[in-house]
């Protein structure tokens, strides 16, 4: 798909397949419907006094070779009411008319509906836009023996009626695009394609594609040398090599101290010897979406070349039953020296991510954010909308969830605290690995605060917004936006 930004535009003299303009409750025009409006003698005014479309959002009424009008088609696009045009709605509202398109033989579109966003907004709305535009058209047909033969859109215009230069936008929104794309491209593939060593290769890719990017990767020698006890009792139950990828983009000054983004990678998760049931275990292969939206966030930061240190870390694993797998009660030892009771193999995610956690130290993070599908108990506390975020520090919470609201890609906070740690006192180690059904996602973070203590800190458990099931099943791509809104802010982009 291109993109491409067209200012100080007349929606009646433009070129395409289909204009894309926005009308309101009631029949209000838009700027750029007005303009169609009087190019046409009021065809516009007319097909709205009839009746059967007045402007209510999401409702769409597509209209042919209108005089006065270079477009062989219009797409009138319900904005609901004017003062309640935020941000979310216009990435509905465009998803909408995108899927109207894709069932036209339109090949190219121009849209004026991020014209309508105040101009305080309108960098965000356009970025967001281009976001909105690819996650309507994402199809995921690899491992189809027949693909889909209708003919897609090939290019996508954001119009406005006034003067502006949004190309930055226009690029980051693409940058972003693309890295959710290959986000869900990993998320979306088999557990028996996509193991931690597929994980590694396409880290590689990455690092191959751009001389500002390093990789290391750790094997499970190099893992159990450095005394990755807590990492190694979730990978040895699998025939699946264990992997540790360590991505380092160098964007930034030599010295800036990085942020870390650090993602659980089990690219199957069976539950170990405490074993899942059966119902819907398929989709146990979306339990490495941390790790693919870190590699998501880092192929968008070199696409956008943003001027900033990162450091993208996989902890990848499967999860596996098997005579060398973990036991619960089994006692493993930490690479910070601190043990772990197992009494629950199917808490691996915080086995995993813990190791990741003390390596990270090393690099002086300026920051550090973790990502993982870590609790069914957040789905249970914020559904599958909002995105749960714990932290020990509380300049680096509110940065996230302000990021969160301007990408529409939101999160919020739950309390963590000395009273929920309780909950993991152990009576033959230094900590369980699980602290009973209460606060279930809380006591999660809190596990890992305790490998956080030396750097600010923040966790996103995504369980209930990484991916879609039933009809929709698939993954969603988040939090890439989310990711890219910190590092784009971070940068002073």
């Amino acid at each position: 798909m291109n993109y491409h930004f067209e200012p100080s535009a007349n929606a009646a003299t433009l070129h395409t397949d289909c204009i894309i303009v926005g009308v309101y409750r009631q029949g209000k025009l838009s700027a750029a419907a007005a303009q169609l409006d009087a190019a046409s003698a009021g065809a516009l005014q007319n097909h709205l006094d009839i009746g059967d479309f007045s402007g209510d959002k999401n409702r769409t009424s597509m209209l042919y070779k209108l005089p006065g009008v270079t477009a062989q088609r219009v797409l009138l696009v319900g904005m609901g009411e004017k003062d309640k045009l935020t941000l979310e709605a216009l990435a509905q509202i465009t998803q909408t008319a995108v899927n109207v398109l894709k069932s036209s033989k339109a090949g190219n579109a121009i849209a004026f509906l991020t014209d309508e966003i105040v101009s305080e907004h309108l960098q965000d709305a356009v970025r967001q836009s281009v976001v909105a535009v690819a996650d309507a058209l994402y199809a995921f047909d690899t491992y189809k023996s027949k693909k889909d033969d209708r003919p897609e859109l090939e290019a996508w215009t954001l119009a406005h009626t006034i003067a502006g230069d949004f190309s930055t936008a226009i690029r980051q929104g693409a940058a972003i695009a693309e890295g959710m794309r290959v986000s869900r491209d990993l998320a979306n593939s088999p557990g028996n394609v996509c193991t931690p060593t597929y994980l590694a290769e396409t880290a590689q890719e990455l690092a191959n594609s751009s001389n500002k990017v390093d990789i290391d990767v750790l094997e499970e020698s190099d893992m159990e040398a450095l005394g990755m006890g807590s990492f190694l009792s979730v990978s040895k139950g699998s025939i699946q090599d264990g992997k540790m990828v360590i991505l380092q983009y160098h964007g930034g000054n030599v010295g800036d101290a990085p942020l870390a983004l650090v993602g659980k990678g089990i690219t199957f998760d069976t539950g170990g010897i405490s074993l899942k049931p059966g119902n819907a275990m398929d989709e146990m292969k979306f339990d490495m979406t941390g790790a693919a939206s870190v590699i998501g966030a880092l192929t968008a930061c070199v696409a956008m070349q943003l001027p900033l240190n990162v450091i993208g870390v996989i902890a990848a694993a499967e999860n596996m039953p098997g005579g060398k797998a973990s036991k619960p009660g089994d006692i493993v030892t930490s690479m910070s020296g601190k043990t772990i009771e197992i009494l629950n193999t199917d808490a691996e995610g915080r086995l995993v991510l813990c190791d990741a956690l003390t390596y990270v130290e090393r690099f002086n993070p300026a920051a550090v954010i973790d990502i993982a599908t870590l609790t069914g108990a957040c789905i249970t506390a914020l559904g599958h909308h909002t995105s749960g975020l714990l932290s020990n520090n509380d300049a680096l919470a509110e940065e996230v969830l302000a990021a969160g609201k301007q990408a529409c890609d939101e999160a919020w906070r739950l309390p963590m605290g000395e009273k929920y740690q309780e909950q993991l006192k152990s009576n033959f180690a230094d900590m369980g690995n699980i602290g009973g059904p209460p606060a279930g996602a809380i006591t999660a973070a809190c596990f890992l605060a305790r490998f956080t203590e030396n750097y600010p800190w923040a966790h996103l458990d995504i369980a209930g917004t990484a991916w879609k099931s039933g009809a929709a099943k698939g993954a969603t791509g988040r939090p890439v936006p989310l990711l890219c809104q910190i590092l784009i802010n971070r940068a002073g982009v």
